[in-house]
Parts: structure tokens; sequence; C-alpha cells
């Protein structure tokens, strides 16, 4: 069954090729079918274009189907086109010609638009709580080993004195920022396409402010046209949300790796959290960050892939969206499973103590040198060249002492105040709104 079906045989070829990956991916969108249809249909009812059985046999039959899909039991037929033919298919066997009415003043274009719009919310909606548990750790761990000190790099080059308190909590506050690009994309994705039908709107005397507000949504598309322009915009826009997030990860990632490893020796990684060698019994590798790492690489490669599939379209739907599905939908999956095994190793990894007392590492303090004389009254570049010539002619013997008082500094990481960035960014989502519109309609 075909929701554009005339009676004509389709060739099975083309069948095959149209409907692509729909019924796979459409499973990950049925409850949020369902959630836009009941909204829907009980705007139908409100506006007259149903009558109160209909619309209550309806609100009935689209329960049960939300039921069936939350206990794992719907099923997308072979024979059906998407999850939309679907659920109008198993209300027509159950309302006969009611069924069929579900479809009044509505488009395939708003209906999938509106599920993509709802799945959006909620996947952001998990993505922010697998961050805000990372964050967590990322600052537990910075007060926990605020002390330690470790070598800070510039150009793969030892640099000047940082510490685990500074690294962790680089980390955490990264996050803070990735979460105002989550905050955007949210936005953007919380505003009502139903009621746009096909782009160009109806000649039913829909309630669009209805639906806005069965759905909990902020806002709607006003302009029709650019409802159906938030298609695909939407994705490749929170695509790049995605990204920040993942690219925090990736470089996290990336550190860990590097300072696992022995030339670093910076932390260590407990042996359940390693892999081994098929010939090389001594072998400890951080393949869980590893895989981190390229897992968050290759979400940082989907805004480019959406862009280029949105690459010059007018306006109007084109079926080229539909690609847009396959890498979009279940890339929050692999996100979240990103932040969770992050979240999980982080919290195994052991900072190693007293890395700077390596000889390797004294000229690590020359920074603190320049800075001790210039204190004493030495012009900075004066103070800057007696050092460099310490250095040279190896007289140089700096003490190995750090004091740093200023805002985000060694002695003075700033902590709460991150944490009341993040709180704020987080306050300004609303989900509460959402969820509470939802549970409201799901009560019938």
């Amino acid at each position: 069954m075909k929701l554009w079906e005339k009676g004509i045989p389709i060739d099975s070829q083309i069948e095959k090729f149209t409907v692509g990956k729909d019924r796979e991916l459409d499973l990950m969108l049925a409850r949020y079918d369902i959630l836009g249809s009941l909204a829907h249909v009980i705007m139908l009812g409100e506006t007259g274009l149903i009558n109160k059985d209909e619309t209550s046999g309806l609100r009935r039959e689209l329960l049960a189907i939300y039921r069936t899909i939350v206990g794992g039991g719907f099923v997308i037929e072979p024979n059906m086109e998407d999850v939309h033919s679907q659920i109008e298919l198993l209300l027509t066997r159950k309302l006969g010609d009611a069924g069929k009415k579900i479809h009044t003043a509505r488009s395939r274009n708003d209906q999938v638009l509106v599920d993509i719009k709802l799945f959006t919310r909620d996947a952001i909606q998990e993505v922010v709580g697998g961050i805000t548990n990372l964050f967590s750790l990322l600052l537990d761990q910075s007060e926990k080993y605020k002390n330690i000190l470790i070598p800070g790099y510039t150009h793969l080059q030892v640099a000047m004195p940082s510490s685990f308190g500074l690294w962790f909590g680089a980390y955490a506050e990264a996050l803070t920022e990735d979460m105002h690009m989550l905050l955007a994309a949210y936005r953007v994705a919380d505003q009502n396409p139903l009621g746009s039908a096909a782009g160009y709107g109806s000649s039913f005397p829909i309630n669009r402010d209805l639906t806005t507000q069965l759905l909990g949504f902020s806002t709607m598309h006003y302009n029709v046209v650019n409802a159906q322009m938030s298609r695909g915009k939407t994705e490749r826009l929170t695509s790049f949300a995605l990204a920040s997030v993942a690219g925090t990860l990736s470089r996290l990632a990336s550190d860990v790796c590097l300072f696992a490893s022995q030339n670093y020796a910076l932390v260590v990684l407990p042996d359940e959290l390693t892999t081994g060698s098929s010939i090389m019994p001594h072998k400890k590798n951080p393949d869980v960050f590893e895989l981190i790492r390229a897992k968050c690489n290759k979400i940082q490669s989907l805004p480019n892939e959406i862009t280029n599939i949105l690459l010059n379209l007018p306006s109007g739907y084109f079926r080229d969206m539909q690609v847009i599905k396959e890498s979009f939908l279940p890339v929050f999956g692999e996100l979240n499973n990103c932040l969770h095994m992050a979240c999980y190793a982080v919290g195994k990894i052991r900072p190693v103590e007293n890395t700077l007392d390596d000889e390797k590492y004294r000229y690590i303090f020359s920074v603190e040198e320049v800075n001790r004389l210039t204190e004493a009254g030495m012009p900075f570049r004066d103070a800057y060249k007696k050092v460099a010539e310490q250095i040279a002619d190896g007289s140089y013997n700096p003490e190995r002492s750090v004091l740093h008082t200023h805002a985000g500094s060694i002695g003075n990481l700033c902590n709460a105040d991150i944490a009341m960035k993040m709180q704020s960014a987080s306050d300004l989502f609303n989900f509460e709104k959402k969820d509470q519109a939802l549970e409201k309609l799901l009560k019938g």
C-alpha cells in the first residue's frame, strides 16, 4: 500500500530503489508518527472535519498502536511503503472509512516532517543527558586530581606546567559550549510544521495553533513553504551540534591515547579497560578511546554529507531528502554510545603523580623563572634573555614550584563557575514543556 497509489502497477525495481531503507528506518519514527497523528486527529475533530465518533475511534486505535510500538510488537508489512502507510492501513482495518479520513488536510510531506521534528527533540534530550553525566564526572575528576601537575604541550613540545585539574576541567567547560550548539539545534527542531501539507498549505479550515500546543512545540513554522524547506535544514543544523560534541569527545580520547603511552606515561589505564596483542604479550592497547575517536570523527563528517545532499536544491520537497534519514536517524545512538563509554572509561583513569620530577621536564619551569625575575623588578624581555642564556650555558636551575592564582588557572580552576555555566545552558531547553504536553496527549 502506498498513500499515493492510483491503481497503476509499479515496476518492482523502481519500488525497491525508491523505498530504500525506509521500512527499517521508519521503525525509529513510528511512535512519533502516532503522536503527530493524535494531535492531527484532535484538531480535525475540533474543527468539525471529522465527527466525534470518528475522533474517538481514531484516538483509541492510535493509542493501541502506540502501545504496540512501545512494546516492540510493531512491524511494517512487506507490501507497505513506509510507517505512514502501515499505520493508516491498521486504522482502516479497524475502523473502515473512518481510518481513511486521518490523512485529511495533511500530506506525507508534513507528516514525515513532524515525525523528524519530534524524534529530533527527544534525541537531543537524550544526548543532553549523556553530556550532563560526562560533564559531572569530568568536574569531579578535576577537583579530585587538581593538585597533580602534568606537562603542558604546544606543538607536541614540552611547554609549561599544567595539571589534571586543568585538563579534566577544560573538557568539562568545552561541553558547555557544545550544549549551546545543541540548544540552537533544539530551537530549530522545536517548531511545528504540521499543517503545511505538501508545502503550500490547505484549503481546509485547520487550526495549526492547536496542534502546536498539543505537541508541546514552542512555536510553529508559520510560512508553509519555509516549513517544507526545514526538511534537511533541521537535520543539517542538528548534525553540526552533534559534530561539536563529537569533536570534544574525539580530542579527549586522543589525549588519553597519548597520555597512556609509555613515552608520555601520564595516566594508567586499568587492565580491564585495555586490549592486548596477538603476538606481543606486554601490550595494553587503549582501544576504547581509539574507537571513540574514530566513531566521533565519523560523526563529524555528517554535516558535510547532509550539506552535499541538499546542495543547490530549490524550494519545495525532493526525494533526495529521504537519503538523509539513513545517516541522521542512527547518529544519535552512535553518539550516545560514545558518551556512555567515555563516561565509563574516564572514571577509571588513574593519573600518575610526580611526573614533573623527571629531569626531562626541568625546562618546563622556564616561564615561571622568567616571571619570578620580572616580579623582582627585572624588565620582562631582559628576564627572558637571562633565562635563555642560563639554559644555553647549563646554569639553569629552576625552582620547581608553580603559583597561579588568576581565574581559570592551576590554582583557581573556577569549577563552580563552570558548573553554573552548564546549568544555565541546560535550563534553557525547557524539556518539561514538551514532556508534559506529550504525556497529556497520550492519556487519551
